[in-house]
């Protein structure tokens, strides 16, 4: 049965905390976490179809005791079929304070996630890489660091702590994703769907659309009445996916 809790609101101070940071945003992607026993059910109020999903392997790069989450560094690699790809992450960021030189760069994003469960404000730095190379260094035939590019290996070792380098780092996972991108019948916007299975079987459902900061309230609560016209639970526990993956590798 569907949840009839009422989802949180905002505070006029983070409402105000919020609207500074979309000034400075490049975009905004709204989230919405499924509950386990809402996921069947959301699939098809949604009319997923699983055989459109893309398949792809995601890896985190940490310490052994998460020294770079605690910074909020977050260091993450991807196969798919189409290519591999390498992020540097860094969150909580405040656009206005950061290095014109650094936003410049191409790759670098700054984007505002938020959901029922709050927001958050992060920059980073992604690179594209050619098929089967994240393979080759989680079978430990190439560094980790030839991962990342130069521009990268800099914004990690700003960040990072001191003598840590990326080769110090474990590389944890494989989390495998399916990813559905699509639109939905009555919603004129592509949603983002995400399934993470962790190693112990256990599940992340994801729903996300990306808009431009300018739009962000408008399309929140369009998605909002949307969904919730359909069933969709948006009272539940909200979590991460980075988060939980983390959490789970930590265990």
């Amino acid at each position: 049965m569907t949840n009839t809790r009422p989802a949180p609101r905002f505070s006029t101070d983070e409402l105000a905390r919020l609207l500074a940071l979309l000034e400075g945003a490049d975009s905004v992607e709204l989230k919405l976490t499924v509950p386990d026993g809402d996921q069947r059910s959301a699939a098809r109020a949604l009319h997923m179809d699983p055989l459109n999903a893309e398949v792809s392997q995601v890896f985190f790069l940490d310490t052994r005791d998460l020294l770079l989450n605690e910074r909020g560094l977050i260091v993450r690699v991807r196969r798919t079929r189409g290519g591999d790809d390498s992020v540097i992450k860094l969150r909580p960021v405040v656009p206005q304070e950061l290095p014109a030189k650094l936003r410049a760069k191409p790759g670098f994003g700054v984007e505002v996630d938020a959901g029922p469960g709050g927001f958050v404000c992060s920059g980073r730095l992604k690179e594209s890489l050619r098929r089967g190379k994240v393979q080759e260094a989680v079978n430990g035939d190439r560094a980790a660091q030839s991962l990342f590019t130069k521009g990268q290996r800099a914004f990690f070792a700003e960040h990072a702590p001191e003598g840590t380098g990326i080769d110090d780092l474990s590389i944890l996972g494989p989390i495998t994703v399916l990813k559905l991108k699509y639109t939905p019948p009555g919603y004129d916007r592509r949603l983002v769907v995400e399934l993470w299975i962790y190693p112990d079987g256990s599940r992340l459902l994801e729903l996300s659309t990306k808009c431009a900061p300018s739009e962000a309230f408008q399309v929140a609560a369009q998605s909002r009445v949307y969904l919730e016209e359909r069933g969709i639970d948006l009272s539940g526990e909200q979590a991460t996916k980075t988060k939980t993956a983390l959490e789970f590798f930590a265990h």
